[in-house]
């Protein structure tokens, strides 16, 4: 195998047999997969969910993760949102001239290690290769299948519900970022699979009545979005929101809103707010959900709206993220 990827690992010859069988095949091996057909043909039954995302992240490694996790991190979570439980995915790579073998091998690696860790099954892919400058592109699908008692939408956010989010806002942003500008920091992405604490709110019978990942355009523009989406206010207070120090030191350098920085490893949630004080406790008991809390709550003060409670009493009306933000984050 060459070091790097040239043209002609996308020639449908043997180069491309050779990198798909000592790389993707290798890491990916499993019994759908390994008959190498045109298509997957899986078990499944009941309501299904389908999600599909690209990954275009630049740098492809940061601290914390790489891009390999990134994707199954991001496609997983979005099946979760919907209370589907994840079970394929599929993975096509672009691939420009000059990537390094090695690279795609650690990150190829990164992705099965992640996909075992969320119980997920890697069944299809595509590799095409370009002209380029060594930089690599992931697509992916995801489907799960939610059972038949579940119904987590925007359209079950309703007044009283209490506003709880997984954890410590603006780590993924804040990675990237500081990697980008030579930053030296500690601050680590949370790119994580969110199954563990999805799967611990139903087993406590918790009523979800929505969820979202906090991702691009962070957990302002999520909320705002719900807030037009069900037509009712939602009210964050700023004392409550987890923002680590050294991300308040980071986003004070260069004048950032942690509201507005992404995560990928972070879910907001609404229930009911008689069953958020459980609901917080059963997030807290699962893997990567130890800095859970209850930010804000809904009301019917100015339907549509978002609204910051500051910590000296003002209310700030928040809007969702204007401009380009921070691109190629995931």
């Amino acid at each position: 195998m060459e070091e790097r990827i040239s043209m002609v690992h996308g020639s449908g010859g043997a180069a491309t047999s050779e990198l798909i069988g000592s790389i993707f095949a290798k890491e990916f091996a499993s019994k759908t997969l390994d008959k190498m057909e045109d298509s997957a043909v899986v078990e499944g039954a009941g309501k299904i969910a389908i999600t599909t995302d690209s990954f275009v992240v630049t740098p492809v490694t940061y601290p914390g993760g790489d891009i390999g996790r990134l994707c199954i991190c991001g496609t997983v979570n979005d099946l979760l949102m919907r209370g589907a439980k994840p079970k394929y995915i599929t993975c096509g790579f672009i691939l420009q001239e000059g990537l390094e073998v090695a690279k795609l091998e650690e990150i190829v690696h990164s992705m099965a290690e992640c996909a075992r860790e969320a119980g997920v099954e890697i069944v299809a892919g595509d590799t095409k290769v370009v002209n380029g400058n060594g930089e690599l592109f992931i697509n992916t699908a995801g489907v799960g299948f939610v059972p038949e008692d579940r119904e987590v939408s925007a359209e079950r956010v309703c007044v009283g519900d209490a506003v709880i989010v997984s954890g410590n806002l603006g780590d993924h942003h804040a990675a990237i970022l500081g990697t980008r500008m030579g930053i030296v920091n500690e601050i680590q992405s949370d790119n994580a699979p969110l199954g563990e604490i999805v799967e611990a709110l139903f087993e406590a019978d918790i009523d979800v009545h929505t969820m979202r990942d906090i991702t691009r355009g962070g957990l302002a523009t999520v909320l705002k979005e719900l807030a037009k989406t069900s037509n009712t206010t939602i009210e964050l207070k700023e004392e409550k929101l987890p923002v680590t120090p050294q991300v308040k030191d980071f986003c004070g350098l260069l004048g950032l809103d942690p509201l507005y920085m992404g995560n990928e490893g972070k879910l907001v949630a609404l229930v009911p707010a008689e069953q958020a004080e459980q609901a917080v406790e059963a997030i807290r008991g699962a893997k990567y959900g130890q800095d859970a809390c209850i930010v804000g709550y809904v009301n019917d003060n100015a339907p549509g709206k978002l609204h910051l409670r500051t910590r000296i009493g003002g209310l700030r009306n928040m809007e969702v993220l204007q401009g380009e933000g921070l691109p190629r984050i995931c």
